[in-house]
């Protein structure tokens, strides 16, 4: 009877052991949620920290992005400063007209450095995208909707239409029944 009596005290004793490691392995898993949690926290704060040093960054490249288009730009003013300097001193508008032909050219220069360039309209066909006509002028000698005089000048950057060229368009001469109109004008 001997074994009999130690078989229950055995299972007593397994019983009282399984809620000891079952408590053992809760407090584990806190300990290693509380570590994940923390972990988390961590990654959290670091992630907040780099955006905001991103933000800051971004806002320091916007502040001085066009330092080097300016500095181009102070060149054409000095120039400009010169030729009036030169055109006062001397009678000559020659000068003076020198002066500003050499310093649009330093700015036309500056433009083609950021990604600009005029837009070719002079004889071309009317182009909505990149034409702005003022007039219709009907002419025999060339096509219809042909871009016959360029009132103002138009520019493209980098591939997109930044100001329309204005042009005058010439039509073929029409009867008052007939509609000599460029599409799109």
């Amino acid at each position: 009877m001997n074994e009999k009596q130690e078989l229950p005290e055995r299972a007593e004793e397994k019983e009282n052991n399984e809620p000891n490691e079952v408590v053992l392995a809760l407090e584990l898993e806190k300990k290693r949620s509380e570590e994940y949690l923390t972990r988390l926290k961590y990654a959290h704060a670091d992630l907040e920290n780099m955006k905001k040093r991103f933000d800051r960054q971004i806002e320091d490249i916007k502040k001085h992005c066009s330092e080097p288009l300016v500095m181009e730009l102070l060149e054409v003013v000095d120039e400009l400063e010169m030729a009036i300097k030169s055109g006062q001193s001397s009678d000559s508008a020659q000068v003076l007209t020198r002066g500003v032909e050499i310093t649009l050219k330093k700015l036309r220069k500056a433009l083609e450095n950021e990604g600009v360039c005029s837009i070719d309209s002079l004889g071309k066909p009317f182009d909505p995208s990149k034409h702005s006509a003022v007039a219709r002028i009907e002419r025999e000698d060339v096509d219809n909707c042909t871009v016959i005089e360029e009132v103002r000048k138009g520019y493209i950057m980098k591939e997109k239409v930044i100001r329309p060229s204005i042009v005058k368009v010439a039509v073929k001469p029409t009867s008052e029944s007939e509609a000599g109109v460029c599409p799109n004008e």
